[in-house]
């Protein structure tokens, strides 16, 4: 069973980053939607960081990708879409290599829980 929920990640100059992720299988997913979001770039960026994070075998894409059905807002109607999520070691490699602010304050939260 997966479900829906919007945590609080970190928080920055008092304010709390938060997005909508998906939890299953003791683990978060995120669309790359949402990860271009969360570190604040282009949903390109994380689609070329994730293409070379599976091409140089980083990660294995079957291991890491899910589809999940997700309810989107389309004009006036709800939509149910299919749509790739990637879960928490991918959401970490790609926070690794993302060159903004927002993914350099996730890098030190994350070496922070450590």
């Amino acid at each position: 069973m997966n479900s829906e929920h919007e945590i609080v990640l970190y928080q920055v100059d008092n304010t709390n980053i938060c997005v909508s992720v998906y939890y299953k299988d003791e683990t978060f997913w995120l669309s790359q939607k949402v990860m271009a979001e969360l570190f604040d770039c282009s949903t390109d960026n994380i689609s070329l960081h994730l293409k070379n994070i599976f091409h140089e075998e980083e990660l294995d894409e079957t291991a890491t990708t899910e589809i999940f059905s997700v309810v989107q807002r389309e004009g006036t109607r709800d939509v149910t879409r299919k749509v790739k999520c990637y879960n928490l070691d991918a959401i970490i490699a790609v926070g690794y290599r993302v060159n903004s602010k927002k993914a350099t304050r996730f890098r030190r939260m994350h070496l922070k829980r450590k």
